[in-house]
């Protein structure tokens, strides 16, 4: 996978790194697509599937973090997507809690 225009690595308030949009990202755009290896074991940037099942991310969409005010979401396509409008320097958040199929 090419690495995203549409975001950036940097230090986050939230915690470590994070995800950051580089532009305006309008609600409802795609922001790419999650790259990794499926696995069986828990460890750093896993997000489950379901109890047996997860993907272990080794792109960049591995810094978003976690908020309970999400900006994004996760498709069981792989994809990230914009839930809202994201202002450029906005991290680019998801909810690991409570969201669909890769709850963490």
């Amino acid at each position: 996978m090419s690495k995203p225009k549409n975001v950036y690595v940097a230090k986050s308030p939230i915690h470590g790194k994070g995800l950051f949009a580089a532009r305006h990202i309008p609600a409802g755009e795609v922001l790419g697509t999650v790259s990794g290896d499926w696995t069986t074991t828990n460890g750093p940037h896993v997000l489950w599937v379901d109890e047996h099942r997860g993907f272990k991310v080794r792109c960049d969409f591995r810094y978003i973090n976690h908020s309970s005010t999400p900006n994004a979401c996760y498709y069981d396509t792989l994809e990230v997507c914009a839930l809202r409008n994201i202002a450029p320097g906005e991290e680019i958040t998801h909810d690991y809690q409570t969201d669909g199929e890769f709850d963490e």
